[in-house]
């Protein structure tokens, strides 16, 4: 027991509140924020469909790589900074820990503002890359650039909620992220259909509505327990660099996201036509609220695992990894069966009746959730080995999932089978890493997560 644990009622809760209440009292709060933050996308697009059309539906879905773009780049400084953070607390180094704050929020406002610039300088190259057509263009083109102008506020949100939840206030980053969505379907209504602002309205909405959340945030500087200090920046590129470093598996999950949209979005128009565009619009959608749910499990379990590891306590991250792991299956099994019994009902938030698409779209989500047995496991243990400084193994895994075998997968299946196999690179991918996975985690030293 460190001297800390006298001092610090944070390192008293960590070192001693039983590890499953514990992993409790982080795992609802992250889950419900990060489902809040998911479902502003949603919103978004169930808002398009009903009031704007399905082109436009497929349009904001085309632009919706710019959001795992900025996401990527949050989690990436924010993940790769809160874990550093977390250890420095768990070694009791707590000026480390205010300096650690300090570079990722001036990262941040460096990084972001090179990508704002770029994407309003190439507003059009940037949609065609990401899979716009002439009949789709004005919707992207609408979206991507009002979501480009709140880059900021949405990187910062996401940031400030991982270090406040890594600074032992989970419920607040939750009340922020909470605020956001109920304004962001407030907002859409008025946005899109009092005030028929189309896409637009649908971005300034999200926008606005995030710009508020942060304010939220911005309450925890006034709590006494608060670890979260601005010092004095110093010219430490090493520093910098670590919170690269660290953070870059979170980064690679989230950009490889934004690469699969828009692979896919590519794959489908040329085998299947705007019909296959549009039902990929609306399983990507619920894919992406479904994702933010397993990276929830693997946020919920990182504070507690970089704690426990700065600190040295190995039996007690054992614990956490198991109940990350377990959590993340249930999951996973859950989500399959809602697939298989209410794909109707899913289809139906979206206001499409085309049949074409229905029939297609209720086909894939059939083929595409079979993936979600496999992809929590998968990120709960990419997440745990980034948390202990194992960034090597952890970026391998997202790798394997998401670009190694994911791309193979999807250019091979469309030209040797039915245009409907496109859907199962996803899950195929998911399956093969976790046989991987299993197997060097049995067979191999080095991938054994729990450290001597």
């Amino acid at each position: 027991m460190t001297t800390a644990t006298q001092q610090d009622p944070m390192a008293l809760k960590l070192q001693t509140s039983p590890p499953k209440k514990l992993f409790l009292s982080y795992l609802f709060p992250s889950l419900f924020g990060m489902l809040l933050m998911a479902s502003n996308i949603l919103v978004d697009g169930i808002f398009v469909s009903h009031g704007v059309g399905e082109q436009a539906l497929a349009g904001v879905n085309i632009a919706t790589p710019i959001f795992s773009i900025l996401l990527a780049v949050s989690l990436w400084i924010g993940m790769g900074g809160a874990t550093l953070f977390s250890i420095a607390l768990g070694e009791n180094k707590f000026q480390k820990a205010h300096a650690i704050f300090t570079r990722s929020i001036i990262l941040t406002l460096v990084i972001v503002g090179i990508l704002i610039v770029i994407g309003l300088w190439k507003l059009k190259a940037v949609a065609y890359l990401f899979g716009a057509s002439e009949v789709t263009y004005p919707y992207v083109r609408d979206y991507l650039w009002v979501i480009l102008i709140f880059g900021f506020v949405f990187v910062l949100e996401n940031i400030l909620s991982i270090f406040i939840r890594n600074d032992g206030n989970p419920k607040l980053a939750m009340t922020g992220l909470g605020v956001t969505a109920v304004l962001n379907v407030v907002l859409n209504y008025f946005f899109i259909f009092i005030w028929q602002w189309g896409v637009s309205g649908a971005a300034y909405a999200t926008g606005i509505a995030t710009l508020i959340g942060l304010c939220i945030l911005l309450l925890h500087f006034r709590t006494p327990a608060n670890h979260l200090h601005f010092v004095k920046p110093t010219r430490s590129l090493r520093g910098m660099l670590d919170i690269l470093k660290i953070g870059l598996p979170s980064y690679v999950v989230e950009m490889s996201f934004a690469v699969i949209v828009v692979m896919y979005n590519l794959t489908f128009l040329h085998y299947t036509g705007e019909v296959g565009v549009t039902a990929f619009a609306i399983i990507n959608y619920l894919h992406a609220v479904f994702l933010m749910i397993f990276i929830a499990v693997g946020a919920s379990i990182q504070p507690l695992v970089s704690y426990h590891y700065g600190a040295r306590l190995y039996d007690r991250l054992k614990s956490f990894l198991l109940l990350g792991i377990l959590t993340a299956t249930i999951i996973g099994v859950l989500l399959l069966i809602i697939g298989i019994f209410g794909k109707s009902l899913l289809i139906k938030l979206f206001g499409v009746d085309d049949p074409t698409v229905v029939v297609f779209t209720e086909k894939g989500i059939l083929l595409y959730f079979t993936g979600y047995i496999f992809l929590g496991f998968n990120l709960v243990i990419a997440e745990y080995f980034q948390a202990i400084k194992r960034i090597r193994l952890s970026v391998l895994i997202v790798l394997s999932r998401s670009i190694l075998l994911f791309m193979p997968l999807l250019i091979l299946l469309p030209m040797a089978l039915p245009s409907i196999t496109i859907w199962l690179a996803f899950p195929i991918a998911e399956g093969l890493t976790c046989i991987m996975l299993l197997i060097c985690m049995k067979w191999v030293p080095k991938a054994n997560p729990i450290p001597k």
